[in-house]
């Protein structure tokens, strides 16, 4: 995993009910980002009233989604106990495997605690103290993680720095902890394309770098390439298919938006992940179903 074209590697994540493979030959994997209470006041007052009842309705809307991202980060909460409660509320509504999404170690280790499964933890960045937080975590729990290539010092611009520190985070899952280098996903860092359009070519240049030497998955948080701009799905429809001719495999995305799903779905086509078309024709013939 040192250098010239890594074998690309297969992650399995798994619900009580289903299992899901993020691979580069494997439909791309739709991480819904709606249960987060970032940007969203009304939920995140619900949140700190201990009051979960919006996320039922979270859950509903995503059902197009492949995994769901759960994040309960509020302000003055308990936030261990809101991820636990919704942890277990989410897997008595679907069977979607989670990304538990916390900075916060203790939230992290309640949710993976409460889970029946094996969980994607997002995330981890290249900061010593924070990997020797959190990957213990992973290990103990048989999860998988995110790793941000950013450290104490830096969100580094060039793709290649961002890529020495996706190795570090790699070497020292699988070398110091004994985590399958499979169960690592690296996020490339999607910047804002609002604040320089020269960002996402940026961005796109890290995955090329970190499948070719890495051979790892990827996801990201899509919704960041448009944040600020006018028509953010449009932007996110054409960036994700390109991104995903590059080597990314999974994305943290608005699962809710048709337009954003079926630019998703018509890359795998047009990339051989979907064979002879198969879901992208049911996929339509249940849509003619529900007109």
């Amino acid at each position: 995993m040192t250098g010239g074209h890594a074998v690309p590697l297969e992650t399995t994540l798994r619900s009580r009910g289903a299992e899901v493979v993020i691979g580069a030959d494997r439909p791309f994997c739709v991480i819904g980002e709606r249960i987060n209470p970032t940007g969203r006041k009304v939920f995140a007052e619900l949140l700190r009233g201990g009051d979960l009842s919006r996320v039922e309705r979270d859950v509903r809307e995503q059902a197009g989604a492949t995994m769901l991202d759960v994040n309960m980060g509020v302000p003055l909460a308990d936030e261990a106990e809101l991820l636990t409660r919704a942890v277990r509320m989410i897997q008595d509504l679907t069977d979607q495997p989670l990304c538990l999404d916390s900075s916060v170690v203790a939230a992290l280790e309640a949710g993976l605690a409460a889970y029946d499964g094996k969980a994607l933890v997002n995330s981890v960045t290249a900061e010593d103290e924070r990997l020797h937080q959190i990957l213990p975590l992973v290990k103990r729990h048989g999860a998988a993680v995110i790793g941000l290539p950013n450290d104490e010092d830096e969100i580094p611009e060039d793709p290649h720095r961002r890529l020495e520190l996706a190795r570090k985070i790699v070497d020292i899952a699988t070398g110091t902890y004994g985590i399958p280098p499979e169960d690592v996903l690296i996020d490339p860092l999607a910047m804002p394309v609002g604040a320089d359009t020269t960002l996402a070519r940026k961005t796109l240049e890290t995955i090329a770098l970190i499948k070719t030497e890495l051979g790892v998955n990827m996801t990201l948080g899509a919704s960041n390439v448009s944040f600020g701009m006018p028509d953010r799905h449009a932007i996110g429809s054409a960036f994700l298919p390109m991104a995903m001719a590059y080597g990314l495999t999974s994305a943290i995305m608005d699962a809710r938006s048709p337009q954003l799903v079926q630019a998703v779905r018509a890359a795998d086509l047009l990339l051989g992940n979907d064979p002879w078309g198969g879901s992208w024709i049911s996929a339509f013939r249940s849509r003619e179903a529900g007109r």
